[in-house]
């Protein structure tokens, strides 16, 4: 009987451990670096991102939300992620300063895709909000489609980009 309790704890501890809160989302300072291009993202408009990795103190920081997926769907990575958050441009004070603090978790967001807006790197950008209203009021204005993180597809985020000099830049 004594083992069998002892094996119990033993396995409600290593679950327990498994079960792991996720980090708080990091606030967006001006010494952040864009993970890709190592640019400062301060300096450039539009929605970012940030992905926490385990047994890294300090998230990676993306430019574009587009280059946050291209991450996650890209197969070399070598950490396990944590916590993805995104900006909430449904809150964002306007494209040109997305907000440093209006982090919600990717899992939740929706997506607004091939709507022709450049992000702050030039390419076309993949824009989160944080609840369907916002992206569909995003959606009349901008076009695309609105969707989850798991249904944005491969050809949004990877592959090479043609900066179309006709993308627009929302106010």
């Amino acid at each position: 009987m004594k083992y069998l309790i002892l094996a119990a704890l033993v396995t409600l501890a290593a679950c327990k451990e498994e079960i792991a809160e996720a980090p708080a989302p990091a606030p967006l300072t001006e010494e952040a670096l864009s993970y890709f291009c190592q640019m400062n993202i301060a300096e450039h408009g539009g929605p970012k991102g940030q992905i926490h990795l385990s047994g890294h103190p300090q998230p990676l920081f993306f430019a574009q939300v587009r280059d946050l997926i291209a991450y996650l769907k890209s197969p070399e990575r070598d950490a396990e992620i944590t916590a993805i958050y995104v900006s909430d441009m449904g809150v964002a004070p306007s494209w040109d300063q997305p907000g440093s603090t209006n982090w919600i978790a990717a899992e939740t967001a929706i997506f607004v895709v091939g709507a022709g807006v450049a992000g702050g790197m030039g390419a076309p950008e993949i824009v989160p909000f944080a609840d369907q209203q916002s992206a569909n009021t995003f959606v009349a204005t901008f076009g695309g489609r609105a969707m989850s993180m798991e249904q944005i597809p491969d050809d949004a985020a990877i592959g090479p980009v043609d900066l179309d000099l006709s993308l627009e830049t929302p106010a």
